[in-house]
């Protein structure tokens, strides 16, 4: 099947052509003709399958098709008539940079708006006229504000990467801006993964959807190399940097759990005469642009990265991704190795796996369905202790959650509680020896009514036995 079988203008085929593609991938074979047949949409898709442009040509198609016969007219100051969420700003980035490459033959008008920058240059291109909004939440928030953007011309919203959105905790303001858009609209809902979440949020927003499914959930692209090297927390950085000299890894992209701690290994690679930028949630966006468009051009052998820019990097046939450190919840795996290996291209997801993060290890490998091949460098061994079992029980080496005592850290004594039964009969907790079914009691067997603070101080000088000072 080819891109020509869609239909589409010869203005987008053409750009098609000239970005070098011939045949679409299977959610663009399925989705688009959906798309551009009015239907809503709910589509799920492992990342570098080519969602974005599953929803950016028929979108094109359509604006083009509604257009004036004398040709495509830009809307009004401010009135998109399409608009793009997306959770970061390199994703924002990302959508727009695709519309516009397929859109570049015609007079379609694409705008990004996202924080980190100056709203006026923002302002300005709204003011030119507009046609495509692509948008984070939060920055589109401040121009409904401002009053410098109006969603009652929108005909179709696209949610990219909408459990993401969820995740950042973007629901209160998707929601303000569910509220500025007309009720008659065409929704389409893309993403890697889908939750029970988004789905519900699907059925609040989507009128009879399409769905397609072209990928199990949360799994990673086949034409990734998994490979882990347990390596002490310690050695990593010295591991690392062997790994990239010696294999001779010129543009790796490497995912750190903490902003802190991608300034500090960036730091450290360039002590070892490695060029190494980091990008961040702190970092100006400016800084983040020049450091993403050094790293796609090749100017810049490594980028170390947070999770912000899991989703957010599109470069074709990056070869080597690498989780410096492992992801808390393993979902996060699969967007980060989501960089590599894209578009039918082969690419290598190296893990760097401290005894620490094996229960991490073991939840990535439930999720992908198959154990990832350990390679355990000489030099480099995780020392005996770290490989037992014992060592890497969930809850001992990496707990998923603190313990529920953790709240209260220096008053155990405050979760012991008393309830009274709906039949009257007291239902007691715990105390903090172990000692259950225990209430503390005065001299005559009746509740202690002395004040909590004094009476964990009489605890505190009973014999153990009974710790009730009687």
């Amino acid at each position: 099947m080819l891109f020509d079988s869609f239909g589409l203008a010869e203005a987008l085929t053409r750009a098609i052509r000239e970005s070098g593609y011939t045949e679409p991938t299977p959610i663009q074979t399925q989705a688009i003709p959906l798309i551009l047949a009015g239907h809503d949409l709910l589509a799920a898709a492992q990342t570098g399958t080519g969602k974005t442009a599953a929803f950016v040509l028929p979108i094109l198609q359509r604006l083009l098709g509604n257009a004036n016969p004398s040709g495509p007219r830009t809307n009004r100051i401010g009135h998109p008539r399409a608009l793009v969420l997306a959770p970061t700003r390199e994703l924002a980035a990302q959508v727009a940079e695709s519309a516009r490459t397929y859109g570049k033959h015609t007079a379609l008008r694409t705008v990004a708006i996202f924080g980190g920058v100056g709203m006026q240059p923002q302002v300005d291109a709204l003011a030119r006229g507009i046609d495509i909004v692509v948008a984070t939440p939060g920055r589109l928030l401040d121009h409904l504000a401002r009053r410098s953007l109006d969603l009652s011309t929108v005909e179709t919203l696209v949610l990219d990467e909408a459990d993401r959105m969820l995740d950042m905790g973007f629901i209160n303001d998707m929601r303000k801006i569910f509220a500025r858009l007309p009720e008659r609209r065409q929704t389409l809902l893309f993403s890697a993964t889908f939750s029970s979440d988004i789905r519900k949020l699907a059925t609040s927003l989507l009128r009879e959807p399409k769905t397609v499914d072209v990928a199990p959930r949360n799994t990673a692209a086949h034409t990734v190399e998994h490979r882990v090297h347990p390596v002490p927390q310690s050695r990593k950085r010295d591991l690392l940097a062997n790994l990239i000299l010696d294999e001779n890894w010129y543009q790796t992209l490497v995912f750190t759990r903490t902003k802190h701690g991608a300034n500090r290994l960036a730091s450290q690679l360039n002590d070892a005469g490695i060029q190494t930028l980091a990008i961040h949630g702190n970092k100006s966006q400016n800084a983040r642009t020049r450091a993403l468009a050094d790293f796609k051009a090749g100017r810049l052998q490594v980028l170390v990265a947070t999770d912000i820019a899991a989703r957010g990097i599109d470069i074709s046939e990056l070869p080597v991704v690498v989780n410096y450190e492992l992801p808390n919840v393993p979902e996060d795996y699969v967007h980060r190795i989501g960089r590599t290996g894209r578009a039918g291209a082969r690419g290598k997801a190296i893990s760097l796996v401290s005894g620490e993060e094996m229960a991490y290890l073991r939840d990535i490998e439930k999720l992908l369905g198959h154990p990832i091949e350990r390679a355990v460098l000489q030099g480099f061994e995780l020392p005996a202790e770290s490989q037992g079992s014992a060592a890497t029980e969930r809850g001992r080496a990496a707990p998923r959650k603190p313990a529920r005592t953790a709240k209260y850290p220096a008053n155990e004594h405050r979760q012991r509680t008393t309830a009274v039964a709906p039949g009257g009969t007291k239902g007691r907790a715990p105390g903090p020896h172990g000692h259950g079914n225990h209430v503390a009691k005065g001299e005559h067997g009746q509740a202690d009514s002395t004040p909590p603070r004094r009476r964990r101080k009489r605890v505190r000088r009973g014999n153990g036995a009974s710790r009730t000072g009687s």
